[in-house]
């Protein structure tokens, strides 16, 4: 494949190792391991954070690593969707109470894992890494680019708390299934800002992909619009299937509460209408 001016350009499908993912990846896992033996973790949860590790992998290695580093800025959305909102939720859940406990039971997280807050620091944090300057700046420094993905999943943590505490630390700061729902619900919303700031931008945002080689099919407003448009309705759509999940959950939850308060009605009719034996 040649650029206009001659130059050979390396497919986008070149294979790269990235030992540096397989060791991060082993080492979670190890600590995982060690950190689970001997506490009350079930195959269920053991299972949860391997789906987690798998989604952070696959999120970080090739071809979306390549993709979206060194041609388009649409398949970074998608990679860093796949942080916040497949790998975080799944890690946290796969956490069995003791080591969540350990993990997220210290000073300060009380405050930071308030709905509001958490809510308001994961939005903002991914707002601001979207900024032209350091979105160019992550493309072109390894280091920084690791660092802005860091920051993205800590926030992301935080964010997902709230909800998925499930009574592990009572502690910390949690909502019911309405609330759990609504804040999720606001989570959807608020990437509309940033997400219209790709998609109407006059030109291109961002002279990294703007400069990139188009080995696609897709010119560089495209991808920035395309971009845009996973941020609110890709996003968008694992938060709301999040959302119907806990409104079923709730729904079937309620069900069952409501058959038990009646089987205790029906029993306590039937027990006042046995006929009483006469005294001896």
């Amino acid at each position: 494949m040649l650029l206009a001016h001659g130059s050979p350009v390396e497919s986008p499908w070149a294979f790269h190792a990235h030992p540096d993912v397989w060791l991060l990846v082993a080492v979670l896992g190890v600590a995982y391991w060690r950190g689970v033996r001997g506490t009350d973790v079930t195959r269920r949860q053991v299972v949860l954070f391997g789906c987690g590790l798998a989604a952070l992998w696959l999120h970080s290695e090739w071809p979306l690593h390549e993709i979206a580093e060194k041609y388009l800025f649409s398949v970074h959305m998608v990679q860093h969707a796949g942080y916040q909102l497949i790998a975080a939720p799944l890690l946290l859940l796969g956490l069995p109470t003791s080591l969540f406990r350990r993990l997220f039971v210290r000073p300060g997280m009380r405050l930071v894992t308030r709905p509001l807050v958490a809510g308001l620091l994961f939005n903002v944090v991914t707002a601001v890494t979207h900024a032209p300057g350091i979105v160019n700046t992550s493309v072109e420094n390894h280091l920084f680019h690791f660092f802005v993905h860091v920051v993205l999943f800590t926030v992301a943590v935080i964010m997902w708390l709230p909800v998925l505490n499930l009574g592990r630390a009572p502690e910390l700061p949690q909502l019911g299934d309405a609330g759990r729902m609504v804040y999720l619900f606001l989570q959807s919303v608020l990437p509309t800002v940033p997400a219209s700031f790709l998609t109407f931008a006059d030109g291109v945002i961002y002279r990294v992909y703007e400069a990139a080689p188009r080995v696609f099919d897709l010119s560089a407003v495209d991808d920035q619009q395309l971009a845009g448009a996973l941020m609110k309705i890709y996003a968008g759509s694992l938060l709301w299937g999040t959302i119907i999940v806990i409104f079923f959950r709730w729904y079937a939850k309620d069900q069952r509460a409501s058959t038990l308060s009646w089987d205790d009605v029906e029993r306590e009719l039937a027990r006042t209408a046995a006929p009483k034996e006469p005294a001896p």
